[in-house]
């Protein structure tokens, strides 16, 4: 039996559609030897920022975590997180698998990963105004996901919150936080629907304000212990494949949460306003590099080959 953690509800897109079907064909693929506990919602214990430790120490056999929860741990694949990085979610998470295997960091040397992926489109919901321009966000705290995304926030002019995803209800509700900026795929599973009114994004042309990794990944020991068969199974469900399905499945189900907001409470921030945004996080890109440098990295050419290897899954 395989034990399988993650931190988000068991209604949510990445538990129905993506861990709980990959569990299903591992079954059906292992002739039924490869079989999975899914435990939702952290019903194991622990915090979301602590799911990669347990799938390295072998607490569980897989886990579904997010490597920037735990700020500047995993510097190199925060490439992916900078603004306005992103346009395709399925061509980004193909991307990723890349360039954890080219740039061989070993930020991830510690576990086996199964897939990368990212979520779709991130934007801005709150409660009680729109965002039109940079001037909406001053004195608002929201709260973000990533360090990169904290400082975006912190660039455009708002007050960067961070917290585990499972309480941001609780901190709507009691005014602790004024919005939360997460893609729409996470909105009708958490309720953002319910406790915010406002919701501003950019233009479809336009490329993501931020976007954010996730990680599939097994415990080592646990991998090695399984048959030779075993592992065949687990190698030919995981990778680049994997992990574009897994960003493709995430975007797709925007569609679903954006239909549970009213069409009149949805604003698109325009693309003028965007290119005042971009000038603005500019450093943030910039102070980036600055810090992969500072570990004996080529940050520049390590931000280029994120960018290039976007574009060739993007063709």
């Amino acid at each position: 039996m395989l034990k399988v953690h993650h931190f988000v509800p068991p209604t949510s897109t990445i538990h129905t559609k993506m861990i709980l079907p990959w569990c299903e064909k591992i079954l059906a693929d292992s002739r039924g030897k490869l079989r999975c506990q899914i435990h939702p919602a952290m019903q194991l214990g622990g915090t979301p920022t602590q799911l990669y430790d347990q799938v390295r120490d072998g607490v569980v056999d897989i886990a579904y975590a997010v490597p920037g929860f735990t700020a500047g741990r995993f510097p190199a694949i925060e490439a992916f997180e900078l603004p306005f990085m992103m346009r395709n979610a399925e061509s980004t998470s193909k991307a990723i698998w890349d360039f954890v295997a080219q740039q061989d960091s070993g930020e991830f040397a510690d576990v086996r990963p199964l897939a990368f992926n990212v979520h779709g489109p991130g934007l801005f919901h709150l409660v009680g105004r729109p965002v039109n321009s940079r001037t909406d966000l001053r004195g608002l705290k929201i709260r973000a996901p990533t360090r990169q995304s904290s400082k975006l926030i912190a660039a455009l002019g708002g007050t960067p919150v961070g917290m585990p995803l499972p309480q941001v209800p609780e901190a709507l509700s009691k005014g602790v936080i004024d919005g939360v900026v997460v893609p729409w795929e996470i909105v009708p599973a958490m309720k953002i629907h319910e406790l915010t009114r406002y919701h501003s994004e950019p233009p479809s042309s336009e490329p993501a304000i931020y976007t954010t990794v996730f990680l599939f990944a097994m415990n080592k020991a646990r991998y090695q212990s399984l048959s030779a068969d075993q592992r065949e199974v687990v190698d030919a469900n995981s990778g680049v494949v994997l992990s574009g399905q897994f960003g493709r499945i995430m975007a797709g189900a925007d569609a679903d949460g954006r239909a549970a907001v009213p069409p009149g409470s949805i604003n698109a921030v325009s693309s003028a306003e965007l290119e005042h945004w971009k000038q603005l996080t500019q450093p943030v890109v910039d102070q980036w590099v600055r810090e992969i440098d500072d570990r004996g990295v080529n940050g520049r050419a390590l931000l280029a080959s994120a960018r290039d290897l976007i574009a060739k899954y993007s063709r």
